[in-house]
């Protein structure tokens, strides 16, 4: 099981890639800030690690040069709210491995971190199964009955959720913290709204309406 080092000093974020993370296999550890994020980097006790530019004490930047410089070579994705090129160029040639923006979807993380983890490890799964469904993760296809069906880019990460989660109930604020990020509205019904897309393209009765709950995806 891997160990994800996370260095993040907005609560509300740390809480929101530690919840993420946990509820997709991974152990994490959580600090806040830049010195422990080095003492705890150099430990040799994790797989990856998130990072924070704007930390306390040390920056991220700080961090991971000091990581190299120790040759401590821990895969680094750097989190910033940051957007010059000029950040990231510094963060991509300090040695960091990915370099994602904020606000950002958790999918779209949870795939990063993946990535920098299969190296020397078995192929992860490509396609996901539920009975006549499937999803191709490659080619971002779905199909039904082996019939190809054309999802968005927001049905097909949906999609995504619910598959790696077959017969789990899924809480509309899940789905939203997975899907559309952290920085989302409680209230939207945005999540009902592409519930139905999805129901239309791959058939209302493969996921089902949990009331006052959420939805599952059937996977017999």
């Amino acid at each position: 099981m891997n160990r994800i080092l996370i260095a993040e000093d907005e609560r509300r974020i740390a809480a929101f890639l530690e919840k993420g993370l946990r509820v997709n296999g991974f152990v994490t550890t959580v600090v806040a800030d830049g010195e422990s994020a080095y003492d705890h980097a150099r430990s040799g006790s994790f797989d990856l690690m998130v990072l924070d530019i704007g930390l306390p004490l040390s920056d991220g930047f700080t961090v991971l040069r000091r990581l190299r410089e120790a040759r401590v070579s821990l895969p680094v994705i750097i989190l910033t709210a940051r957007d010059s090129v000029a950040d990231t160029v510094a963060g991509l040639e300090g040695g960091a491995d990915d370099y994602i923006r904020k606000p950002f979807a958790f999918e779209e993380l949870l795939a990063r971190v993946r990535l920098r983890l299969r190296a020397d490890r078995v192929p992860e799964v490509t396609v996901l199964r539920a009975g006549q469904l499937s999803l191709d993760l490659r080619s971002r296809r779905a199909y039904v009955a082996g019939e190809p069906v054309e999802l968005s880019a927001k049905e097909f990460a949906l999609a995504e959720v619910f598959f790696r989660h077959p017969d789990q109930v899924l809480t509309r604020q899940q789905l939203l913290s997975h899907v559309w990020g952290f920085d989302f509205d409680p209230g939207s019904n945005v999540v009902d709204v592409y519930v139905r897309y999805l129901r239309r393209k791959i058939g209302a009765e493969h996921i089902e309406t949990l009331r006052g709950a959420g939805y599952r995806l059937r996977a017999g």
